[in-house]
């Protein structure tokens, strides 16, 4: 297998190009055997550019830069071209036809996209809040939240919150279990703004089973055992049905997947 060599050069931190890189590696390697990505970032002089164009001739890695000023840009792909280096500017064609569009100059300063305005803040406080009313931990968060997930055990409840709470929602979420009665909260909160989250028993029972043996216990233990689960499911649809609120079947989806269909009706019911 031939090995992939990617040296992603940013003025900024390096995350957009180390992501697009991702994004494209993993077209042809889902599980990045063989891959090495390796970020250079806050770039901002051509004798920087000069070292990391040496060092990539020596490791035949291929070149993919976020520069925003025109003179970085035009000496990465000069000293490229020089040593033979394969080089792709990310974003130099966009600014370019931005710019011939609207007739504006770019501002040529890096990090503008991270920088720290009301929406970082908002984004942080999101995953505070997620993190302090994950699991059911503190139920005053029910009320506060702009969503809230319920479900039984092994729903992805908590990586769904972490998700939304990345895009800026407060999210809190709370397990279901027969035992234990259903915090009061649930009942005062909007409807809309609530989401049961549901698997079927089948898929239930295989992620149960699989967590048991990481725990390094057997896969028959209570939790597992099919009458379990159907129970708990059934106690799932009497609390959404008593709160009112949509269920949304994640057996097959991706957390990503699932996220942006809880925003898209949250989106048109709530605001």
């Amino acid at each position: 297998m031939k090995k992939i060599t990617i040296f992603v050069v940013s003025d900024s931190v390096g995350e957009t190009g180390e992501a697009a890189v991702k994004a494209a590696v993993s077209q042809f390697r889902p599980d990045f055997d063989g891959v090495r990505i390796r970020k250079f970032p806050h770039i901002n002089k051509r004798e920087l550019l000069e070292k990391i164009v040496h060092i990539a001739v020596l490791n035949e890695a291929t070149i993919i830069f976020t520069l925003v000023a025109v003179e970085m840009r035009q000496a990465m792909q000069e000293l490229a071209m020089q040593n033979q280096i394969p080089a792709i500017d990310l974003l130099g064609s966009m600014i370019d036809l931005i710019g011939q569009t609207t007739g504006e100059k770019p501002l040529q300063k890096p990090g503008l996209v991270h920088k720290l305005d009301d929406d970082y803040f908002k984004k942080i406080e999101a995953i505070e809040f997620a993190v302090k009313y994950d699991d059911g931990q503190d139920p005053r968060g029910i009320l506060l939240a702009d969503i809230v997930l319920v479900g039984v055990s092994r729903t992805s409840k908590t990586p769904l919150s972490q998700y939304l709470a990345h895009k800026s929602y407060k999210v809190a979420n709370v397990p279901l279990v027969p035992e234990v009665t259903a915090p009061s909260e649930l009942w005062e909160i909007d409807p809309k703004k609530c989401f049961g989250l549901v698997i079927t028993p089948e898929k239930l029972n295989n992620i149960r089973k699989e967590r048991l043996i990481t725990l390094g216990l057997t896969e028959d233990a209570f939790y597992a055992q099919q009458s379990r689960i159907e129970q708990e499911i059934s106690y799932f649809y009497s609390i959404v049905d008593k709160i009112g609120c949509q269920a949304i079947d994640v057996t097959n989806r991706a957390v990503e997947e699932t996220a942006h269909k809880i925003i898209d009706l949250y989106e048109r019911e709530c605001k």
